[in-house]
C-alpha cells in the first residue's frame, strides 16, 4: 500500500498529463486561430515602418561623412579644409531648405497647383506630428511617422548636393556654391523628384526609379555638369593640348570615404523598400542589401580589371569610382534582379566610369572626383537597366531620364550663369594657386607636397 504522501506525489505527476491530454483539442484550435490572425497589428506595422526609415536615415546620413572623406582625399592638400567646410555647410543648409520648402514641394499629397507638375507657388514648411501622438491621430496610420519619413527623405536631398561639391572642387568660391545649394535642395531637386516620388506625371507615365539612380544621382550630376561648364577647368588641367593629372592628397582617406558610402548605401536602397511590417518586406530588404553589395563589388572588380588592361596597371581612384558606379547603377532597381543580374548591372557601371572619365577630359570638362561619370552616366545606365527586370518599359525610362536630367541641367545652368554675372563664382588665379584653404578660409599657407 502507498503511504498518503506517496499517493499524493503520484497524483501530482499524473494530473497535469491528464489535463494536457484533455485540453489538446482546444489548444490545437487556439493555435489554428492564432495562425489565421494577422501577424501584427496596424500599430506594430507603423512602428516597424518608422523604424526602417530611422535606421535607413542615419545610414544615409553617414554617407555625408563618406562624401567628405572621398572629396578630401581626392583634392590637393591646399584645398582639403575647404572641402570639409563645404560638406558640413551644404548638409546643414539642405536640412533647413528641405524643411522650409522642399519637403512639401516634393510630396504635395494630391494638392497640385499644376496637376502632376507643380505643387504650389508658396508651399508651406514641413510640420511634425504632435508629441506622443496616438496612432489614430497620426498623419498616415497605415504608413509611418512623419518625422521618420522627413528625416529619411532629407538625407536623399542632401546627397544630391554632395555630388555637386566634389565635381566643382578647387576653384569655386564658398558662398556662391552655398547659395546654389539652397536653390538645389529647396527647389530644383524637390520639384523634379515630385514628378516621380510625389505621385506626379512621371509616376503616372510608368517611369520607375526605386531609390534614385536618376531622381537623386543623375539629378546631382546634371547640376554638377552645368556648374563645371560655367565654372571652367582648374588652372593647368588642360594646357598645350595635354591633360595634366592633379593627384589627390590622400588616397587612404578617399578609400575610407568609399567604404563609408558603400555602408550608407544599404540604408539608401534598403530603406527605399518603404515598409518593414511583414515577413515579405523584411525578406525584400535583405534581398536589396545583397543585390546592392553584389553590384558594388562587381563595379570595383570591373574597374580594376579594365584599368589593368587599358593602362597596364590598376588605378585605385578608378576602382573606388567603379564601386560607387556599381552602387549607383543598382539603385534604380535593387529588389527585382537576381544576384547574377545585379553583378552584371554593377560591372557595367564600373566599365562606364573607366570609359567616361577620359571622355570628359577630352571635352575639357573638369570633374575633380569623377562625380559626373559615377552619378550621371552610371545613373543613366542603372535607370535603363530597370527594363531588364521587366519592371518598366524603354519608353517610360527614357522619358523619365530626359525629363529629370534635362530640367535639372537647364535650371542649374540658368542659375549658375546668374550667380556668375551677379557675384562671380570662381576664385582668382592667385587664390587658386595658393589654395582655397588660404584664399577662402584665411588659413596660413603651407607647402603642397603633391606639387600641383
Amino acid at each position: 500500500m502507498f503511504e498518503k504522501g506517496q499517493l499524493q506525489m503520484k497524483l501530482n505527476r499524473i494530473l497535469p498529463l491528464v489535463a494536457v491530454a484533455a485540453l489538446a483539442p482546444s489548444l490545437g484550435l487556439a493555435q489554428d486561430a492564432e495562425a489565421a490572425a494577422p501577424a501584427v497589428s496596424e500599430e506594430v506595422v507603423w512602428i516597424f515602418n518608422s523604424l526602417l526609415f530611422l535606421i535607413g536615415g542615419f545610414l544615409v546620413f553617414f554617407m555625408a561623412a563618406g562624401f567628405a572623406m572621398l572629396e578630401g582625399g581626392l583634392v590637393r592638400s591646399k584645398n582639403v579644409t575647404m572641402q570639409m567646410t563645404k560638406n558640413i555647410a551644404l548638409f546643414s543648409l539642405a536640412a533647413i531648405m528641405y524643411w522650409l520648402i522642399g519637403y512639401n514641394l516634393m510630396y504635395p499629397l494630391g494638392d497640385w497647383a499644376i496637376e502632376g507638375y507643380f505643387s504650389g507657388l508658396f508651399p508651406s514648411w514641413g510640420v511634425l506630428e504632435p508629441v506622443g501622438v496616438a496612432l489614430a491621430d497620426a498623419d498616415d496610420p497605415s504608413y509611418a511617422s512623419t518625422g521618420s519619413d522627413f528625416i529619411f527623405q532629407l538625407m536623399f536631398c542632401a546627397a544630391t548636393a554632395s555630388i555637386v561639391s566634389g565635381a566643382l572642387a578647387e576653384r569655386i568660391k564658398l558662398w556662391p556654391f552655398l547659395i546654389f545649394v539652397m536653390v538645389l535642395t529647396g527647389f530644383i531637386y524637390p520639384l523634379t523628384a515630385s514628378w516621380q516620388w510625389g505621385g506626379g506625371w512621371l509616376s503616372e507615365a510608368g517611369f520607375s526609379d526605386f531609390a534614385g539612380s536618376t531622381v537623386v544621382h543623375a539629378c546631382g550630376a546634371a547640376a554638377a555638369l552645368a556648374g563645371a561648364i560655367v565654372l571652367g577647368p582648374r588652372l593647368g588641367k588642360y594646357k598645350d593640348g595635354k591633360i595634366n593629372p592633379m593627384p589627390g592628397s590622400n588616397l587612404a582617406l578617399a578609400t575610407l570615404g568609399t567604404f563609408i558610402l558603400w555602408l550608407g548605401w544599404f540604408g539608401f536602397n534598403g530603406g527605399s523598400q518603404l515598409a518593414m511590417g511583414s515577413a515579405g518586406d523584411v525578406a525584400d530588404v535583405s534581398r536589396i542589401f545583397s543585390n546592392t553589395n553584389m553590384a558594388a563589388s562587381a563595379g570595383a572588380i570591373a574597374a580594376l580589371v579594365l584599368t589593368q588592361v587599358m593602362y597596364g596597371k590598376p588605378d585605385l581612384t578608378m576602382v573606388l569610382n567603379g564601386a560607387l558606379a556599381g552602387l549607383v547603377s543598382i539603385t534604380a532597381e535593387p529588389l527585382a534582379p537576381s544576384l547574377g543580374l545585379a553583378m552584371i548591372i554593377g560591372a557595367v557601371g564600373g566599365v562606364i566610369v573607366v570609359l567616361t572619365v577620359p571622355l570628359l577630359d577630352k571635352l575639357k570638362i573638369d570633374d575633380v572626383v569623377g562625380a559626373i561619370p559615377v552619378h550621371g552616366f552610371a545613373g543613366i545606365w542603372g535607370t535603363f537597366a530597370v527594363v531588364l527586370t521587366g519592371t518598366s518599359t524603354v519608353g517610360a525610362q527614357v522619358l523619365g531620364m530626359v525629363a529629370i536630367i534635362g530640367a535639372t541641367f537647364i535650371l542649374s545652368l540658368v542659375f549658375w550663369f546668374i550667380l556668375k554675372a551677379v557675384i562671380g563664382i570662381r576664385v582668382s588665379e592667385e587664390a587658386e594657386m595658393n589654395g582655397l584653404d588660404v584664399a577662402e578660409l584665411g588659413m596660413e599657407a603651407y607647402p603642397d607636397f603633391t606639387k600641383g
